[in-house]
């Protein structure tokens, strides 16, 4: 099993302090996550993309080029790019620049997006965000394997052989596809022969194993081997403690403030308290052994071979408190059980 740390950048007030880091504070407890992550022994670390407040990284080719500076080993993810409102020339360029600055440690995860302002920021119709994704994948695809392409399509203007630069380090930059409600982007990822990363976040877990299963599906169904198919899943919040009820009673401000922000409303959560939560979610939350069950159980039903996790909501301290728990408790245990494929 890999193990992937990940923030969104979101930068609100602390629930519990009522703290709130300025704009370049934010950034730098972002990079210093990565560090520690990299010093902790996590596979890899990954920034979201997210277009307005109270997220402040629109631009995760930036802030990870600064953690591609401040570290060596660790793998750099995007926790999605937002490929269906961007143009895949300039994703291209940025992305492929960024591949050769860290020495070839980049894994792209795409997606439409999940902030409905996206789409009416940059002027587009929300209605064909799936055919967008689809269409700038396809373009970005042949970008990172071919020179001289030509294409023409409906969102961006025609190319006429062209070649981007710089090229990758790697041949190709890995590409994950996002999952988080729709079977749109399980079959793109099949159909592409690319692995698959699950949001599994607001939900039970039946509706995200549904889609790791159609992914399965559609794997086969494109004529590939189904040994084959990779699968990532996302943890919907983390906090360890020796005794399970002081967990919950450290993680319950944390829980409250994300499912009642705009992005806990818009993603329309069925839980109906924190324990429902626990009870039928995602989120580990819990003494050691009870999160190594948990872990065990997704798997159980996703197949998957990497944990991410996240911590950035919570204060700088219990960060990397959590942080150290979780890769001296947690994983070790995994990776006894759970070997990576192919490691």
């Amino acid at each position: 099993m890999r193990f992937t740390v990940s923030s969104l950048v979101s930068n609100g007030p602390d629930p519990v302090t009522g703290r709130q880091l300025t704009t370049r504070e934010k950034l730098a407890n972002v990079i210093e996550q990565a560090v520690l992550a990299e010093r902790l022994g996590y596979d890899g670390f990954g920034v979201g993309e997210r277009h307005g407040e109270p997220f402040v990284c629109p631009a995760p080719p930036v802030l990870l080029t600064a953690v591609a500076a401040r570290t060596e080993r660790i793998r750099l993810l995007t926790t999605v790019t937002v490929l269906s409102i961007l143009d895949p020339v300039r994703v291209a360029e940025d992305y492929a620049m960024l591949d050769q600055l860290s020495g070839g440690r980049l894994e792209l995860i795409i997606g439409k997006g999940n902030d409905p302002r996206h789409f009416g920021l940059f002027g587009l119709d929300e209605a064909h965000q799936w055919e967008h994704l689809a269409e700038n994948y396809g373009l970005l695809h042949r970008l990172w394997r071919e020179e001289k392409v030509s294409w023409q399509g409906t969102t961006r203007p025609p190319l006429d052989e062209v070649t981007t630069y710089p090229r990758p380090l790697q041949d190709p930059i890995p590409v994950w596809h996002g999952s988080a409600t729709s079977e749109h982007s399980t079959d793109l990822a099949a159909r592409f022969g690319d692995p698959l990363f699950s949001a599994n976040s607001f939900h039970p877990l039946e509706k995200y194993a549904a889609l790791v299963d159609h992914y399965r599906e559609r794997w086969e169904h494109y004529g590939r081997d189904p040994r084959e198919a990779r699968v990532g899943t996302s943890f919907g919040g983390l906090f360890l403690a020796r005794r399970s009820q002081d967990a919950v009673a450290g993680f319950r401000p944390y829980w409250d403030a994300m499912f009642g922000s705009a992005a806990g409303r818009h993603n329309n959560s069925p839980f109906t308290s924190l324990e429902d939560a626990l009870e039928r979610g995602s989120a580990l939350v819990g003494s050691p052994q009870q999160v190594i069950e948990k872990i065990h159980r997704y798997h159980e039903a996703f197949g998957n071979e990497v944990v991410g996790i996240g911590v950035d909501s919570l204060t700088e301290s219990a960060q990397q408190e959590q942080l150290e728990l979780f890769a001296t408790e947690v994983a070790p245990a995994i990776r006894r059980t759970l070997p990576t494929p192919g490691a």
